[in-house]
């Protein structure tokens, strides 16, 4: 099979779906399941035993296809596993859309990674997201999102998906509902996506059966600017894909400012009163994005 092309940057991104590649049920139920993204796992969700089977299995589904919309995300075990440089070497001809990596400490990995990436073949689209999980990765973040700025061997950095359960082990900051003793990196974590052009995500919610604790992390997260959520369930697809998406009060305010602003009469304006709210071209723009979003999402 021929790789893909490169799903749309524009393509929302609000649910990206674990799946354990060694389980054969999950991996079948994916194409029928409404997430953005899933993201074959060989790492966490796998028992060491089950490593190379998952890896077998995660190549020939990729092959086989059928997911449709979705992005095709493979998380690989890292490097200085005994695992990971095969999971890599393993990939680079499956189509799949990017490959994510575990455990990065710094741009120096940014670098290896984007370099084996191109020595192995894999196809120019295939982007590399990384997992922000460690201390050293939280304080080196700046660097880290830099690379995209450093040359041809370091463009495949494309996002950054939060690793906060590993966060909580290495530092004992506790995941209590609200999450207060991590917005500080969510935030940090943030600026460096926005001001380098990377894709954001939340990490997961544990708390599978709690919906209103699923709820109020995406929310926050979409206030923090994020683009979307990692999940370790279906159950709560619906859930991120709601938060993340414009409301219809949202959709409607953004209508009224740009239509407001493309209004022959107001001509040369760089600030209207729309809706009892002062306006600006600034709010103009938001307001174009809000809606490019919006249809990108009803385009599924």
């Amino acid at each position: 099979m021929s790789q893909p092309e490169p799903a749309p940057q524009t393509a929302p991104i609000r649910s990206v779906l674990y799946m354990p590649a060694s389980n054969a049920r999950a991996i079948a139920k994916a194409p029928t399941l409404p997430c953005d993204a899933v993201a074959l796992d060989l790492e966490d969700a796998v028992a060491p035993e089950a490593k190379v089977a998952a890896r077998a299995a995660l190549v020939e589904a990729a092959h086989a296809g059928g997911f449709g919309h979705r992005r095709l995300i493979a998380r690989i075990n890292a490097l200085d596993t005994p695992w990971g440089h095969d999971d890599l070497a393993a990939l680079a001809a499956a189509p799949v859309d990017a490959v994510l990596v575990p455990k990065i400490q710094s741009e120096a990995d940014i670098a290896a990674l984007s370099q084996a990436m191109d020595a192995l073949g894999f196809g120019a689209h295939v982007a590399l997201w990384v997992m922000i999980e460690t201390p050293r990765a939280v304080l080196a973040i700046e660097r880290i999102a830099a690379m995209t700025r450093m040359g041809p061997a370091s463009t495949r950095l494309a996002g950054f998906v939060l690793g906060l359960n590993d966060l909580a082990k290495e530092t004992g900051m506790v995941q209590a509902p609200g999450r207060a003793a991590f917005v500080p990196i969510m935030v940090q974590v943030l600026l460096a996506a926005r001001a380098n052009g990377l894709i954001a995500l939340d990490g997961v919610c544990n708390a599978i059966d709690d919906s209103e604790r699923q709820q109020a992390e995406c929310a926050q997260a979409r206030d923090l600017g994020y683009d979307g959520k990692t999940l370790i369930h279906p159950a709560q697809i619906d859930i991120a894909n709601t938060v993340f998406a414009p409301d219809a009060a949202e959709l409607a305010e953004a209508h009224a400012i740009v239509a407001a602003f493309a209004d022959p009469a107001n001509a040369g304006k760089g600030a209207l009163k729309v809706g009892g709210k002062m306006a600006e071209l600034l709010h103009r723009d938001i307001a174009a994005r809000l809606i490019a979003k919006a249809a990108a999402i009803a385009a599924r």
